[in-house]
């Protein structure tokens, strides 16, 4: 009976010593797994303190990534002026006294664009009409003016900061296919950038692609169809603004014509950003049509095809484009009043900026054929 009692205490004993290692070792387990969640923990705390993102938070962070790599809108400023007839050189029947030709052996090449050279070379670009050759080709072609000068002369363009000249006009072939080829060539070598009869210039400037196109049309409705091959051609090349030079209208009629107007619109009206305008020798208006200039005639400006003309009022346009993400958002335009002489009783072919009386009568005379433009909101 005793031993059967000692038997049943050491089974007893026994088994109460196994439940006391199942409990210590479930313990010691327990332990070790809450020591490890606690390492995982801390290892998820960053170097500045901060404890890591959860889903939650990661999924906020990444959102902070992304807005982190979005880039500021660039914007890009393109400022721009033009002018308008330049004849470069005379015609010999003219005679060589008090010629431009003149003007420039007496003088030298600085000086028919001295006056206005410091507004040429704040801008990007200067564009003027090229209202000459420049050959040494002497068979002129029948007309009733032909106007050239010797290809030397071309580094009065160069040397006064005009870098784009129109050719598109009446005077290019004034000295035939020769001439013109000569001319292409001097302008070619020059580095300057000419428009017209399939020419194209291209500025670019932090990616801002602006094409220019010249078109020679004097007042003829069908020059839709020239418009519409310089838009396409131009687009072709991936430009992001157009401007067109006109050399169109009547000459000597202060007022541009009905025509001068519909191809304006239509250009416009088709994509172009910006119509320039010359041919009549005198100033026209300025249009404001869809929220786009035109700029139906610059008049003369150094101008060797007349020695003393009776109207001597000219105008330099400047217009600043800003640009954004290639969009146009906002413009400026300016109008410096000017003559193309530096003196009142004879040209002497070098414009000359206005002020006072002076300038307000160029100035009337620019708003008296003006629509939806008050020039004088726009004065240098």
């Amino acid at each position: 009976m005793v031993c059967c009692f000692m038997k049943d205490k050491k089974i007893i004993l026994i088994s109460l010593i196994s439940i006391l290692l199942f409990i210590l070792l479930a313990y010691g387990s327990y332990n070790m797994l809450f020591k490890n969640n606690n390492i995982d923990n801390k290892n998820n705390i960053n170097e500045n303190g901060n404890e890591s993102s959860t889903d939650e938070d990661e999924e906020t962070e990444n959102h902070e990534d992304e807005n982190n790599d979005i880039v500021s809108p660039k914007i890009t400023n393109v400022n721009i002026t033009a002018v308008g007839d330049c004849t470069i050189g005379y015609d010999d029947n003219f005679g060589y006294p008090n010629s431009f030709n003149y003007y420039y052996d007496k003088y030298g090449e600085d000086h028919f664009f001295k006056g206005v050279k410091g507004i040429f070379e704040q801008d990007d670009f200067t564009l003027a009409n090229l209202e000459t050759t420049f050959t040494d080709y002497n068979v002129k072609t029948p007309k009733k003016f032909n106007f050239k000068a010797p290809p030397s002369y071309v580094s009065i363009l160069n040397n006064s900061s005009i870098e784009v000249v129109n050719i598109a006009n009446n005077h290019i072939k004034d000295y035939g296919d020769e001439g013109y080829t000569d001319t292409v060539n001097t302008l070619t070598n020059a580095n300057i950038h000419f428009v017209g009869y399939n020419y194209y210039y291209v500025f670019e400037k932090d990616n801002i692609r602006i094409g220019l196109g010249g078109i020679h049309c004097i007042e003829d409705k069908q020059c839709t169809t020239k418009i519409d091959k310089v838009i396409n051609d131009l687009n072709a090349l991936n430009v992001d603004s157009i401007i067109l030079s006109f050399h169109w209208g009547i000459e000597k009629d202060y007022k541009q014509s009905a025509i001068q107007t519909y191809l304006a619109h239509y250009a416009i009206d088709n994509g172009v950003d910006l119509v320039i305008g010359h041919h009549p020798h005198v100033l026209q208006g300025i249009e404001c049509y869809k929220d786009k200039y035109i700029v139906y005639s610059l008049a003369n400006f150094s101008f060797g095809g007349n020695k003393n003309p009776k109207d001597k009022d000219t105008m330099i346009f400047n217009i600043e484009y800003t640009y954004e993400d290639k969009k146009i958002i906002d413009t400026k335009v300016k109008i410096y009043p000017t003559r193309v002489s530096s003196v009142t009783n004879t040209n002497d072919y070098s414009p000359t900026v206005l002020e006072g009386d002076s300038a307000t009568k160029v100035l009337n005379k620019i708003q008296n054929n003006s629509v939806n433009f008050n020039v004088f909101d726009h004065i240098n």
